[in-house]
């Protein structure tokens, strides 16, 4: 019967309360009466037209106050104030009616009738609520809310509204809140964590805080790893904010918690001086930094930004996203095509008088690129130069090269294809004639961009596993999306020509330590030796071809800082002009003659470091300083 009203219309049940709440008047007005006399009162025509009118006023004041709009199950305390004022009214109006009919009813009557209607209207309302709440908690599934702030308190209130997380319990840090209660639940310490899933039957906690400092932010997210508990978290500040989401749209944890990475404020006249007002161009646009770098540039109002990209169905997503938030006056053009199309490159620069370029176009994945040589070099190389080139010839203003960690000493066709074109802006820089200001901006991994472990161990651990490792001691620089789009922003106004940039990554992080810390957080068990009955086991695949153990960030040692705490400038050597022609003349008579392995053999000659044999046993200096500040996840 409980379950035919709830899911009945919201008509019927709107008739059936008003039915209620007339039925409880009337019973209200004869018990206040019962009361005060101590026998049945007698029942004249005066005290009848006093009765029902009275009915009339309080049904009609319900009806004005909202009393029938308001859904039982998610009453609140504005309902309640709503039922008091409205039986206040319905009181004041037995009152009034009493001396207009000569009712003969006495003054206390409609005081005490006030709070006989108030618990015959009110209490009810309460109890379905309730009722309604304990149903719904029978069939959620059981979290812990970790924060019992206003946050924590604002996401319990929703998903008691709702029938798919129950709540059991709070945990927070703070000690005031220790043996207190919030929305009926306890609020225990972390300590107490473990013992609680076991007890409570939970499976998940969800993170409730939204205003830590990163580094508190990872040592909570370290301990609920140990515990190897499923988490899940509200959305950003900001989202929320901003309509974008509600506080009970909880997401996954976000891998860059595990880094721990406290946020630098940008400097704002690095961002807009390259940017504010200018016709900018972005290659590679639709890629995991080029598109993330249209998304800043956006908000730094340029005039027109120009979008170039080969993968058309990247290029749309990408235009879809920025007309949702681009003003209507900036304008956005979205080229298809490549960067070594010299006439092209040349159209879009006269055409719209662009006065920057960021070039994040390149082909990055390791693997691939040591089958496809050929694609690597045209691409990486020659498209570089020909951007470069014809940006210099057209007199843009600024030209970014988007670099990365592995042109440092390569052992990969990759990174030395990035170190070459490194090497050939540099050159370009030199020239007396050349006035557009060249800069390389160089930085290692970034987090949840195509090709990074930390997509593919969530595809690995959503399929049960194995998670797959190259090596145990393998490392990695990482850097979230969005930090390292800002930074080469700003990157861009600090060189004066032909400068290389170092963004500071922080610690390098063990990358089998962070596949343990992704399987234990999405609630599975690590399948070990010592652990045989775990969920997930990790698995060594060995090295790929071109891979390193270690990434390193410098050619040399020469480095200096800038205004920018995170961007550090690299003074290195460069290849003489005539050693650089040669160079790439070699390069492009092996595309040419469609031979691999000539380009492999020109690479190793020249001078920028190139050694395709994986350095397993001798590590450099760099390396070795760096190895002595690996992420421990145990230990923060």
């Amino acid at each position: 019967m409980i379950r035919n009203f709830f899911e009945a219309s919201r008509s019927t049940k709107r008739t059936i309360s008003v039915f209620y709440d007339a039925l409880s008047i009337l019973a209200a007005i004869y018990v206040s009466s019962f009361l005060r006399y101590g026998f049945p009162p007698d029942i004249t025509q005066e005290r009848l037209f006093c009765a029902a009118t009275t009915l009339i006023i309080s049904l009609y004041m319900f009806v004005k106050l909202g009393l029938y709009r308001a859904i039982l199950r998610y009453i609140n305390h504005q309902a309640l104030v709503a039922v008091i004022i409205g039986t206040g009214v319905s009181a004041l109006t037995l009152a009034a009616t009493s001396f207009f009919y000569s009712a003969a009813i006495p003054r206390s009557v409609p005081i005490i009738y006030f709070f006989i209607a108030l618990l015959f209207t009110g209490l009810p309302r309460l109890a379905v609520r309730g009722l309604v709440h304990s149903l719904q908690h029978r069939t959620g599934e059981a979290v812990i809310i970790y924060g019992a702030g206003s946050c924590g308190h604002q996401l319990c209130a929703e998903l008691e509204a709702g029938n798919l997380y129950r709540p059991v319990a709070f945990v927070d840090d703070d000690k005031k809140l220790r043996k207190s209660s919030v929305r009926g639940l306890p609020v225990e310490k972390p300590d107490r964590l473990e013992k609680l899933v076991k007890q409570l039957n939970v499976n998940k906690v969800l993170l409730a805080i939204s205003n830590l400092p990163p580094k508190n932010r990872q040592r909570i997210v370290s301990h609920l790893a140990d515990i190897a508990i499923q988490i899940k978290t509200v959305p950003t500040r900001e989202d929320i904010l901003t309509g974008k989401a509600r506080i009970s749209q909880l997401v996954d944890l976000d891998i860059a918690d595990l880094l721990g990475r406290a946020q630098i404020p940008p400097k704002e006249h690095l961002l807009d001086s390259s940017i504010k007002n200018k016709v900018v161009m972005v290659t590679g646009a639709g890629g995991s930094i080029g598109s993330e770098l249209c998304r800043q540039i956006i908000k730094r109002k340029p005039c027109k930004l120009i979008l170039l990209e080969t993968n058309e169905l990247s290029l749309y997503q990408i235009e879809r996203e920025l007309e949702a938030a681009t003003s209507a006056d900036i304008d956005l053009v979205c080229s298809v095509g490549s960067i070594q199309d010299a006439e092209q490159i040349r159209a879009l620069i006269n055409r719209h008088k662009i006065a920057s370029v960021f070039h994040a176009a390149a082909y990055k994945h390791v693997p691939l690129m040591e089958e496809n040589v050929i694609a690597a070099i045209k691409n990486n190389v020659f498209g570089t130069i020909t951007c470069a080139q014809t940006s210099a010839e057209e007199r843009v203003e600024t030209f970014v090269l988007v670099s990365t960690d592995k042109a440092v000493r390569p052992t990969n066709v990759m990174g030395a294809s990035k170190r070459v074109a490194e090497l050939a802006l540099q050159a370009l820089a030199q020239k007396t004639e050349t006035t557009t200001k060249f800069t390389m901006v160089r930085f290692g991994n970034v987090l949840g961009s195509s090709g990074s472990v930390v997509p593919l161990f969530k595809e690995q651990i959503q399929a049960g596993g194995p998670v797959t490792v190259t090596h145990p001691d393998v490392i990695r620089y990482f850097m979230t999306i969005p930090e390292a789009a800002e930074l080469v922003l700003q990157a861009s106004n600090l060189g004066e020509g032909g400068d290389v940039f170092v963004l500071d990554m922080g610690d390098p992080i063990k990358i089998v330590d962070l596949a343990e810390r992704m399987i234990q957080l999405s609630g599975h068990q690590l399948k070990s030796d010592g652990q045989p009955n775990g969920d997930i086991e990790i698995q060594y695949t060995g090295l790929r071809a071109g891979e390193k153990l270690y990434e390193e960030l410098l050619v040399g040692d020469n480095v200096e800082g800038t205004e920018h705490p995170r961007i550090m400038r690299a003074e290195e050597a460069s290849l003489a002009p005539d050693d650089m022609q040669k160079l790439i003349a070699q390069l492009k008579q092996g595309c040419e003659d469609n031979c691999p392995e000539a380009i492999r053999k020109t690479l190793i000659r020249a001078a920028i470091g190139y050694h395709p044999e994986p350095a397993l046993a001798a590590k450099s200096s760099t390396a070795t300083t760096t190895t002595n500040n690996i992420v421990s996840f145990d230990k923060q």
